[in-house]
């Protein structure tokens, strides 16, 4: 098995899924982002059994000469036959020129490497059909493409993203992990079973069955939800904690005892007055919204909460400083220690 690092198609910036150009990486980044990725994948792959890769092994020793015979092989009418691409151009959007040449230098992975079997996302089928057509031209047997459907972040809206800020990550820890995963809607949840846990399709449809019947509760199931993709992650032990914290604080209106704690300076989320907090900082520092806006927002629907109290202004002061502060939003909490 093979994990294959894109360090040099991160020089160009995969344009899936973009309604803009993607800013291409400095190289520190990709290294830096690298070693993440080598951390993640090896809680899911046997490290021993799988070989990891680097394309630009193979792509940064192309000449000019050869990228060009490279790029001769496909049309810009193939390219805007990209879903992205297409309707970038339908919506008069600029798509620069080195983005076509991304499908093309990823197909040309799937060459350099001899693949007999792509894995990727349904995102990325354009690339990894480049891949065929190049194994073809070069005389190989064309790989076979595998790919699985997309999972929608926790909005249920865009696909699960750490820019949008509506991703589940891996090495977060079990209550921030399990506290998401119970903020997912009720029809989210079921995807979630299909594609991250290794229920059969007839299980899952089963315990569907069930809910729609009343026989069991939406809520019991996503917290079983919840426990399973925890433990595969952190174990039974840590999954059995999440959820007994979860619900002595959503269901048992007590505090969990095992919140995460962020430290968090003053000065960062001071007011204008003498001990007084900028509420939206907080929740951003706190990673509890992705931006101030949002984080507006949610206070102005009275989402938030502080110390079980919810919060009535944007803005709001603390007796005394250093300051530890249960901040709730929704079904997600952390504890803020201000100093």
């Amino acid at each position: 098995m093979i994990f294959l690092i894109g360090d040099f198609t991160s020089l160009i910036g995969d344009p899936t899924g973009r309604n803009v150009t993607r800013k291409a990486l400095t190289r520190s980044q990709i290294d830096e982002n690298a070693v993440t990725y080598k951390q993640q994948v090896f809680k899911i792959l046997d490290e021993k059994l799988t070989e990891v890769r680097y394309n630009s092994e193979w792509l940064g020793k192309l000449d000019y000469e050869q990228t060009i015979r490279l790029a001769a092989r496909f049309t810009v009418s193939q390219m805007l036959e990209r879903d992205d691409f297409h309707k970038r151009y339908q919506a008069e959007q600029p798509i620069s020129l080195h983005e076509f040449l991304y499908p093309v230098m990823q197909g040309y992975d799937s060459v350099a490497l001899e693949c007999d079997v792509e894995l990727g996302g349904t995102d990325q089928k354009f690339n990894l059909l480049c891949g065929r057509e190049l194994q073809r031209h070069y005389g190989q047997k064309p790989q076979i493409v595998l790919m699985t459907p997309i999972l929608e972040g926790l909005n249920g809206g865009e696909k699960m993203s750490k820019s949008l800020g509506n991703a589940i990550g891996i090495n977060e820890p079990p209550a921030e992990m399990y506290g998401k995963l119970m903020s997912i809607s009720d029809e989210l949840m079921w995807k979630y079973w299909l594609l991250l846990t290794d229920l059969r399709q007839s299980e899952i449809d089963t315990l569907r069955e069930e809910v729609v019947v009343g026989v069991l509760h939406p809520m019991e199931v996503k917290k079983r939800l919840a426990r399973t993709i925890t433990a595969d992650f952190h174990g039974e032990a840590a999954a059995q904690i999440a959820d007994e914290n979860w619900a002595k604080m959503f269901q048992q209106k007590e505090t969990a005892e095992d919140l995460e704690e962020v430290l968090i300076s003053f000065a960062d989320i001071a007011g204008q007055e003498s001990n007084q907090i900028r509420l939206p900082k907080l929740l951003v520092a706190l990673g509890l919204a992705a931006s101030n806006a949002e984080a507006s927002r949610k206070i102005a629907e009275k989402a938030v909460k502080l110390d079980g109290e919810s919060a009535v202004s944007a803005l709001f002061s603390v007796a005394s400083l250093p300051a530890r502060i249960v901040v709730r939003l929704g079904k997600r909490a952390k504890v803020a220690v201000i100093a």
